[in-house]
């Protein structure tokens, strides 16, 4: 198939209505024709602020793993990029977590939208040194506060061919981590052709995300819904 200027036009509309109709932060006209993205700056209109909730603080408990999620999660984009709910996707990761017997911790992090600094972030503020960052579109990362931002433990870029099940996984591995028990690293599945497939629909979840950043804020407590 050749790629035309006409074709990715195409895709995007496509992309973008079915945002619409899904609740992920595009325009809702009310009407079944693809929205038009021309002379608008934003593809949310409003812009959440997180100026009242209370600033994340760093843990002291030794068995507590931070998830970081990213700045639209379970707001302006409420499934992942392969149409997973984010209300099921922490839950998971949380259960996973507390199976190995750790705590859990949510804060939104809202300085960056960079998986990997996510991550980072989120270990940081960890008790235990070890965190998850999640973004909105379902790319996850498990990290340790004194590795460099991509010097990661574990990543899982390919969000489409994520399930529940991986994400309950991650938990676990992150709590195992913690505890200084041999990890045996998620199984990924790979698909070459998942990148092209989901690539309009994941810059347009990037920029939404993006565009909830609050970095005056940084991040805050949070226990998602």
């Amino acid at each position: 198939m050749q790629i035309s200027e006409d074709l990715i036009r195409q895709i995007t509309n496509a992309v973008v209505s079915q945002m619409s109709q899904n609740g992920q932060g595009a325009s809702s006209s009310g009407s079944n024709k693809a929205p038009s993205m021309a002379g608008r700056s934003r593809i949310n209109e409003e812009k959440t602020s997180y100026k009242d909730y209370p600033r994340a603080r760093k843990g002291t408990d030794p068995k507590e793993v931070v998830i970081g999620v990213g700045a639209a999660f379970q707001k302006e984009i409420t499934k992942t990029i392969g149409g997973i709910p984010l209300d099921d996707v922490l839950r998971n990761v949380k259960a996973g977590i507390e199976e190995e017997g750790m705590i859990p911790r949510v804060v939104k992090i809202l300085d960056t939208s960079d998986v990997c600094f996510m991550a980072l972030e989120a270990a940081k503020l960890s008790g235990s040194g070890i965190g998850v960052g999640i973004q909105s579109k379902g790319t996850t990362v498990i990290h340790q506060r004194d590795l460099y931002p991509l010097s990661n433990l574990e990543l899982f870029p390919q969000a489409p061919l994520m399930t529940l099940e991986t994400y309950r996984q991650i938990g676990q591995n992150a709590a195992k981590y913690v505890k200084g028990e041999q990890v045996v690293p998620v199984p990924c599945t790979n698909d070459p052709m998942s990148r092209p497939r989901y690539q309009v629909k994941a810059a347009l979840m990037h920029i939404a995300e993006t565009e909830q950043l609050d970095p005056e804020v940084g991040a805050v407590e949070w226990e998602g819904k």
